[in-house]
């Protein structure tokens, strides 16, 4: 009852996931372009330089890590879309 007055629920921290996990996934996505166009690309040994390898140590850190929180974010938004849809129709 309490939660069709109230429209607005309270807040998940599906924003923060997402706002992190975007942030982070630029970070990396940064990272990889710098390595491959400025810092002398990678090859099966590694990266050539020393900025390359941190480059590509920073890539290999967000890519991942940033890809789970965003996928975490847009799966609380859906859910949390769904279930104001199900108590708007109730």
């Amino acid at each position: 009852m309490e939660n069709k007055l109230n429209s607005n629920p309270p807040p998940d921290g599906a924003r923060q996931l997402l706002q992190w996990g975007g942030s982070m996934l630029g970070a990396g996505i940064l990272a990889a372009l710098l390595l491959e166009t400025l810092l002398g690309g990678f090859s099966s040994t590694g990266a050539s330089t020393n900025t390359g390898w941190f480059a590509l140590i920073v890539a290999l850190m967000c890519l991942p890590f940033g890809g789970l929180l965003t996928a975490l974010g847009l799966a609380k938004a859906l859910r949390r879309r769904s279930h104001s849809r199900n108590s708007n129709k109730s």
